[in-house]
C-alpha cells in the first residue's frame, strides 16, 4: 500500500492539494462536511502564480478555457474619473498570461473533474485529529476513522484543525470590513473587463466574465454582523450617485443571488502551517483580506509546493519543514501586503487621506503602478513530473 492522506476540506485549496498528492501516487481522500456541494460563491480573479500553480496540477488549461481574460479597466472615483489604468497586454507580455476571471462554481468543477468520486466524501465532518506513536494520523468522520500518513487541513478560516493544533493562537479577526456580491442574472454590455471604484470607506468593483455575466461585489467599513433586509436597495441607497455602469449591475442581480459575509483573517501570524503530520493549506493558515486577489492563489501555491516537497524529500516530516519553511513567509508576505492595500483603498474613509491617495495614484507613472502589482504574481512553481 502506498502513502495515504486525508484533505479536510473540499474548497479551492483542498481541492488542489488532492489533485496536486494524486499526481505523485498518494491515495487521497477528502473530506467536506458540506452535504451538497453547492460551489457557494461569485467570482474570482486567478493571477499568474496561480494559473501556473494549475498548469503544474494539469488543469491550467481547461481553467484558462472557462476564463475570461482581464486586458481593460482599473480603478475609479465615484463620479467615474479613473484613478489607474489596467494595463492586460502589458501584464499579459511580462508574466505570460493575463490576469483571468472565473465563477467559482466553475473553477471547483474543474478542479473536482480530475478526482474519482470516491475519492469525495461528501456531508462528513472531521470531528477529530489525533496524531498516533506509529507515525499516522487518524481523522474521526461521524462513525468512521480514517488512518492516513499525513493530513492536511484546508478547513478555511474557521479551521477547526488549526485550533486543534494551535489552541492558544486567537484565531481570526474581523478586518473592518463586509462584503456583498453576486453574480448578475443575466450577460451584461460591459465597457471593460475588470473594474474598481474606491469611495470614503467603500468600494465596488466587478469581474467579466466569458458567457457576458458579471460578479460584483461592495466591500463597505461596517460594524461586524451588520446586514441588510434588503441588500440590494441599501447599496442602491448608498451608492446612488456612483457611476455607470453600478445601477445596471445591481439592477441586473436576483435579490436571491446576493451573498453577505464579514471578512475576517488572521492578524496574527502562525508561528508554524504544519504540526507533526498534519499541514495547514490556504486560509487554514494564512486567511488574507481580499485586497491584492491573493487568497486563492496562495492556496493553490501552497498546494503544489506542499506536493512537490513530499515527492522529493526522504521522508512526511522532512517534507513539512521545507513545506513550512518555503510557504510561510511568503503567505504571510502577501497578507501583511493585502492588508495594507486595505487601509490605503477600500478601507480609507477621511476625505483629506482619500484625496491624497487619489492625487498620488494619478501620478504614479502606468510601468511603476505595473510593477507593483507583479511582484506579488511573479512566483514559478517547482515540478511535479
Amino acid at each position: 500500500m502506498g502513502n495515504t492522506a486525508v484533505v479536510v476540506g473540499g474548497g479551492i485549496g483542498g481541492l488542489a492539494a488532492a489533485i496536486g498528492l494524486r499526481r505523485i501516487g498518494w491515495e487521497v481522500t477528502v473530506v467536506e462536511r458540506a452535504p451538497v456541494l453547492d460551489d457557494a460563491g461569485a467570482g474570482i480573479s486567478l493571477a499568474a502564480n496561480g494559473l501556473r500553480a494549475l498548469d503544474e496540477l494539469g488543469v491550467g488549461e481547461a481553467v484558462r478555457e472557462a476564463s475570461r481574460g482581464q486586458y481593460s479597466g482599473g480603478t475609479r472615483t465615484p463620479d467615474g474619473g479613473w484613478l489607474t489604468r489596467m494595463d492586460g497586454a502589458a501584464l499579459e507580455k511580462a508574466m505570460g498570461t493575463p490576469i483571468m476571471g472565473i465563477p467559482r462554481a466553475t473553477l471547483h468543477r474543474l478542479l473536482r473533474e480530475p478526482l474519482p468520486a470516491e475519492a469525495l466524501a461528501i456531508g462528513s465532518a472531521a470531528g477529530s485529529v489525533q496524531q498516533t506513536d506509529h507515525g499516522t494520523v487518524r481523522v474521526g468522520c461521524a462513525d468512521t476513522v480514517l488512518e492516513a500518513d499525513l493530513v492536511v487541513a484546508a478547513d478555511g478560516i474557521g479551521s477547526r484543525v488549526r485550533s486543534l493544533l494551535f489552541p492558544a493562537h486567537p484565531g481570526p479577526v474581523y478586518s473592518g470590513s463586509t462584503v456583498l456580491r453576486a453574480i448578475t442574472e443575466q450577460a451584461m454590455e460591459l465597457r471593460t473587463d475588470f473594474e474598481l471604484t474606491w469611495g470614503r470607506g467603500a468600494e465596488f468593483g466587478h469581474i467579466a466574465f466569458q458567457d457576458g455575466r458579471a460578479e460584483w461585489h461592495a466591500v463597505l467599513n461596517l460594524p461586524a454582523g451588520t446586514r441588510f433586509a434588503d441588500p440590494l436597495a441599501e447599496l442602491r441607497r448608498r451608492l446612488r450617485n456612483w457611476h455607470d455602469p453600478i445601477p445596471a449591475l445591481l439592477d441586473a442581480t436576483r435579490p436571491a443571488d446576493v451573498l453577505h459575509h464579514d471578512v475576517d483573517e488572521l492578524g496574527t501570524p502562525l508561528p508554524s502551517y504544519t504540526l507533526g503530520r498534519i499541514a495547514l493549506l490556504g486560509d487554514a493558515a494564512h486567511a488574507m483580506t481580499p485586497h491584492l486577489g491573493q487568497g486563492a492563489c496562495q492556496a493553490l501555491e501552497d498546494a503544489v509546493t506542499l506536493a512537490a516537497a513530499l515527492a522529493t524529500e526522504p521522508g512526511v516530516e522532512a517534507a513539512l519543514a521545507r513545506y513550512d519553511a518555503e510557504r510561510r513567509p511568503r503567505s504571510q508576505a502577501v497578507a501583511r501586503a493585502a492588508r495594507q492595500a486595505g487601509r490605503m483603498g477600500q478601507q480609507l474613509s477621511h476625505p483629506l487621506a482619500v484625496a491624497l491617495r487619489n492625487t498620488a495614484m494619478r501620478l504614479t507613472p502606468a510601468r511603476a503602478a505595473t510593477r507593483m502589482i507583479l511582484r506579488h504574481h511573479a512566483w514559478n512553481p517547482p515540478q511535479l513530473n
